[in-house]
């Protein structure tokens, strides 16, 4: 469906002190306790069979999925402005972690877990590259995009774009409403402007009727679902 004002979030802006005081006022209804369902679903297309893969879950929050990708032995890394939801993360799914100063950006942390395998690192999203963090085989994008202001989406989408490997695959959720009728967060993306940001590496985007997932990859669309 084509909405009929999709410029009216346009100049909307959140603090990155406004998306702590979410949690620390526990406005989170972006977090899923269970996971996921349509990862769940399609969690074997995404991973293609492959192990030993690098994942990034920008703005992960608490996410489960985390949890789930390190015990299939995959390697996550992640990255949350909120110290309180990264906290929040490895009491409640329990692997035992540390912590130290990230030296390239002062102020910020990484918790890491014991096993290795789990890297959050809490800072901002734009200051992340400055970590030379690697490349990724996959990136899981929830509720990022979704929560990116408007203005700030064609730095959000090059930034993601260079941590991608060769073959990369990119699994992207996104929601679709009327815009004139929630001022967002989650903001709303038009499927016009999913494709102007991404098809860098994406030649060809697609999307299920209701544009609640999509699956990116370069040169071609994995699935269309």
């Amino acid at each position: 469906m084509k909405y009929p004002d999709t410029e009216v979030q346009k100049k909307q802006v959140l603090t990155l002190e406004e998306w702590q005081d979410k949690w620390v006022n526990r406005k989170i209804a972006f977090h899923q306790e269970q996971g996921h369902q349509l990862l769940k679903k399609y969690l074997d297309t995404f991973l293609k069979g492959e192990s030993g893969l690098r994942v990034f879950f920008p703005l992960c929050g608490k996410a489960v999925e985390m949890k789930w990708f390190a015990d299939l032995g995959h390697s996550v890394v992640g990255v949350e402005i909120s110290e309180l939801g990264i906290r929040e993360f490895f009491t409640e799914q329990n692997p035992s972690y540390s912590e130290e100063p990230i030296t390239e950006i002062p102020g910020a942390k990484i918790f890491k877990s014991s096993s290795e395998n789990i890297s959050l690192y809490c800072c901002n999203i734009f200051d992340l590259p400055r970590t030379n963090i690697g490349k990724f085989d996959r990136i899981w994008d929830r509720g990022a995009l979704v929560a990116i202001n408007p203005g700030d989406r064609e730095c959000y989408a090059d930034t993601m774009l260079s941590l991608l490997r060769k073959g990369f695959q990119y699994l992207l959720a996104v929601l679709s409403y009327d815009p004139t009728k929630h001022p967002g967060p989650p903001f709303y993306v038009p499927a016009a402007e999913i494709k102007r940001l991404f098809e860098k590496q994406c030649i060809q985007l697609k999307y299920n009727k209701h544009r609640k997932i999509t699956f990116l990859m370069k040169f071609r669309m994995i699935e269309e679902i």
